[in-house]
């Protein structure tokens, strides 16, 4: 393997290309750090920063002239995100799980951010896409705050940012896997939206994300209502956090809840709900099941 000319700024391998491309990632990184040395000794100070730059970027091999990647499934995932207005502002909940495949690999994962100073962001699907996404709003609220006008970006000028960005990343086919939750007030005006992997969106008084559709909105609709008070709005909250427990196997017992009103964003930390196992259809779940195991 050598170092070929330059052309430009960049520097390109020829020889054994196949053999990197097949490499894993970590073997990538670590026949890099020798190339990195040998840039330094060979081929001057200036190559060996542009290496290092690469490197620090985390881009795995510039000089192969590779496409980006799409993502055809995710990897890490947290599970259902809940939100419901209550009368002074916006609760959401979500449990910390990461799950790799059918393995909850991480049980510390926050999955409630808050973005600028009206909004309150939960997300279930890929965690790194959600990283991403939270970079995304970053950029935005720092643009936002250059102009210094004494206005600021709203609940739902980000919830419109965010379904734009999901239905853009959409048509390009290399979707962000994740469905978001938006909360929050401003001016007195209470604002709760979600938007979907393909950018489906909609605003509503209560909304879930994952299994929670299916096993916490029946709960909610039966039980929510518009003045709510902030302890029954988290009771409501645990109730159906408790359901998901019991019947969402990507589910944790480790939870946060936040709250946004106009006075800020609170995100309580972690902390577990009691829990009670022994029903009868959980003891003997197959009974009546003919021919189960």
């Amino acid at each position: 393997m050598r170092f070929t000319e330059k052309r430009g700024k960049r520097c390109t391998l020829l020889e054994n290309d196949v053999e990197v491309l097949k490499m894993g990632r970590c073997k990538r990184f670590r026949l890099l750090n020798r190339l990195l040395g040998i840039g330094r000794e060979q081929h001057g100070l200036s190559l060996y920063i542009e290496l290092s730059s690469w490197y620090e970027g985390m881009v795995p091999f510039p000089c192969f002239k590779c496409k980006d990647k799409m993502i055809q499934y995710p990897y890490v995932t947290g599970t259902s995100v809940i939100g419901i207005k209550y009368k002074d502002g916006v609760l959401l909940a979500a449990d910390m799980g990461g799950s790799y495949g059918s393995t909850i690999r991480y049980k510390s994962v926050e999955r409630l951010k808050s973005v600028g100073k009206h909004s309150l962001l939960g997300a279930s699907g890929e965690i790194s896409d959600f990283q991403e996404i939270l970079q995304y709003l970053d950029e935005l609220i720092l643009y936002d705050n250059m102009w210094d006008d004494g206005n600021s970006l709203g609940p739902k000028e980000v919830h419109n940012y965010l379904t734009r960005v999901m239905y853009n990343r959409r048509n390009k086919f290399n979707p962000l896997w994740n469905s978001l939750v938006l909360g929050g007030v401003k001016n007195g005006q209470k604002y709760l939206g979600t938007v979907s992997m393909i950018g489906v969106h909609y605003e509503d008084n209560h909304v879930a994300t994952g299994f929670g559709n299916h096993l916490a909105k029946p709960i909610i609709r039966d039980e929510w209502r518009e003045d709510l008070s902030y302890e029954e709005g988290v009771k409501l909250l645990e109730k159906c956090m408790r359901v998901l427990l019991y019947r969402d196997r990507s589910a944790v017992n480790k939870l946060q809840i936040a709250k946004i009103t106009e006075e800020g964003v609170t995100i309580s930390q972690p902390y577990s709900l009691k829990t009670f196992w022994s029903f009868s259809a959980f003891e003997n779940p197959s009974a009546g099941a003919v021919g189960s195991w």
